[in-house]
């Protein structure tokens, strides 16, 4: 975590602001050598959800070691050149990209669970390398499912409300600011319920009387979530609170996703015209969870060759995993069928918490070479320097 002092003012409230204060933090920065084997291109910045604008993402990615960092948020790609910008003042190379919801109907995947915790049928992808040329298209192709999801947000605004009788949350009021709507950014369940964290501290407040309050509606709390709680000290407490209640909150108000996800088909079409690599996002059933943030539950591990056979025929040319999340096996498996298949791979652990380190210990196995070799062309076919057409 960066001095909370120079992560404020890079948090600064307009994108000016923010570079113009990373000027002025950067005359006195002293940063770690970066490390070669250390890239993250699944970075979130406050155009999704995170503590960290697209500058303050940078400035802590360099100040852990990265050599490489890559933005990600969800549905929106707004966030980039501010991303970029930043980077070069860093002395940083960057890649840019988003990430995004798809129907998998009128495929062999359709109406199953892939990677999506909250619905079947509909898959997280990632579009990544996008030329630069192209990034204000690609936010302005989304705006119409930004605006669709705002209005599922709101029925789970409702729905919250009416879980929780006198908690008054408010979309527009209590949700639309903690967010980067205005400029093109997306909104998403954890915005939600950060909003309804927030309220339910000021109503509480912090340490026992929250850990109390959460536990007469009926909130089971393990050890280590009583002990984050009681930390009245911690400046993110709120994030912790955000953690807890999107885990029992969001399956019981979730409202599905419908003419806000585009078709499978229509993605791919869509990463050919722009120039920008369309992956697939690899979950893999979750048991004894390896980072220890997801539930044990089912995904895609017992039709793993099926997704793969939907890839190739919808012209899917990448997977994108998180080495770090999976097993040895699972690992072993999801890249002999890439490598089968002549699938790219390329790799990012997405970072949209204050207890998370931008740092993939992982990168530093051999095995996994690859994925940063992947990670310097996405940077230099972004930057124009070498021609990749994964398409076929």
């Amino acid at each position: 975590m960066i001095d909370l002092h120079i992560l404020e003012r890079l948090n600064a409230p307009t994108r000016e602001a923010r570079l113009e204060n990373l000027r002025d933090v950067l005359k006195t920065a002293q940063f770690p050598p970066m490390v070669p084997q250390y890239i993250n291109n699944h970075i979130h910045t406050t155009y999704s959800f995170s503590p960290y604008s697209p500058t303050a993402a940078v400035f802590a990615a360099r100040a852990e070691g990265l050599c490489t960092a890559g933005i990600v948020d969800h549905d929106s790609i707004a966030g980039a050149p501010e991303f970029l910008e930043a980077a070069e003042l860093v002395g940083i190379p960057a890649t840019v990209g988003m990430e995004c919801r798809v129907s998998m109907d009128g495929t062999v995947l359709a109406g199953r669970r892939t990677n999506n915790p909250d619905q079947v049928g509909v898959s997280y992808m990632t579009l990544q390398g996008v030329p630069h040329d192209r990034i204000a298209g690609l936010n302005d192709w989304f705006a119409p499912y930004r605006a669709r999801r705002g209005d599922r947000n709101r029925k789970m605004v409702a729905n919250i409300n009416g879980l929780l009788p006198g908690t008054d949350l408010d979309y527009d009021r209590d949700v639309l600011p903690l967010s980067q709507a205005a400029d093109g950014g997306g909104v998403t369940e954890r915005h939600l319920m950060y909003a309804l964290a927030r309220k339910m501290v000021a109503r509480a407040g912090r340490g026992q009387g929250l850990v109390d309050y959460l536990t007469s509606i009926g909130i089971d709390l393990s050890e280590k979530q009583r002990r984050q709680l009681l930390d009245t000290a911690y400046p993110f407490y709120e994030y912790d609170v955000l953690g807890i209640l999107k885990a029992v909150f969001v399956p019981e108000i979730y409202v599905d996703a419908t003419d806000e996800c585009p078709n499978i088909r229509e993605l791919v079409a869509l990463a050919r015209d722009v120039g920008a690599v369309l992956c697939y996002a690899y979950l893999g059933d979750v048991g004894d969870s390896v980072t220890g943030d997801k539930k044990a539950q089912k995904f895609e591990d017992d039709y793993l060759d099926d997704v793969f056979a939907c890839l190739k025929d919808c012209g899917v040319p990448a997977v994108t995993y998180m080495p770090t999340r999976n097993t040895p096996a699972q690992l072993a498996r999801l890249r002999r069928l890439c490598e089968e298949n002549g699938i790219f791979q390329v790799s990012g652990e997405d970072i949209n918490s204050p207890r998370q380190s931008f740092v993939i210990r992982a990168m530093e196995d051999p095995q996994f070479q690859n994925l940063i070799d992947a990670t310097w062309k996405l940077i230099d076919y972004e930057t124009g320097k070498i021609p990749m057409d994964l398409y076929r």
